[in-house]
């Protein structure tokens, strides 16, 4: 079996040198090498986002990647941030409260993508305000392609657009 060598930091912490199958998945590598079983395998084939995580661009920004379809040797020398990453001192994010409170989520398969990916947007938005006409296109542009198999999409949208409204800095007229 052909192996390779990867180094990744994840939610902040150097994971060290390890030596993994070359085809194993990340999503296999986050749960079997690092014990991190927050992200979920969903479909297997990128669709339904499920598997997102967050890697962060030295520039700043950052970008979310299905781990089912992208092996872990893609993620050599990356800063990852996974769905563990989020509460701090035992408190939930503000994304992950306002899933909370709006009861977002039912069988919460799909919350970690749905987390991550809202946290981007957020986080986008801090750097590049949207404009409150433009506020569902922008939404829908970064929620629009996880799949949530309960139908939870309305509460998930609804916790990220009052989260949004709520921080003036996020929107402009």
């Amino acid at each position: 079996m052909e192996t390779v060598q990867i180094s990744v930091t994840v939610n902040g912490r150097q994971t060290g040198h390890h030596t993994i199958p070359a085809g194993l998945a990340m999503v296999d590598f986050l749960h079997d090498y690092l014990g991190l079983t927050g992200t979920k395998f969903g479909c297997g084939i990128g669709v339904c986002h499920a598997c997102v995580v967050i890697v962060d661009e030295i520039d700043g920004t950052s970008r979310s990647m299905r781990t089912c379809i992208n092996g872990a040797a893609v993620f050599d020398g990356k800063r990852v941030r996974t769905v563990e990453a989020h509460a701090k001192d035992g408190r939930l994010s503000d994304v992950q409260q306002a899933f909370v409170d709006h009861f977002a989520f039912q069988c919460g398969y799909c919350t970690p993508g749905f987390v991550n990916e809202a946290t981007r947007l957020l986080e986008d938005l801090a750097r590049n305000p949207v404009s409150k006409d433009g506020l569902e296109d922008r939404i829908e542009a970064s929620l629009g392609e996880h799949l949530c198999r309960c139908t939870g999409y309305v509460r998930y949208y609804e916790a990220v657009r009052d989260l949004i409204r709520a921080n003036p800095k996020l929107t402009k007229s």
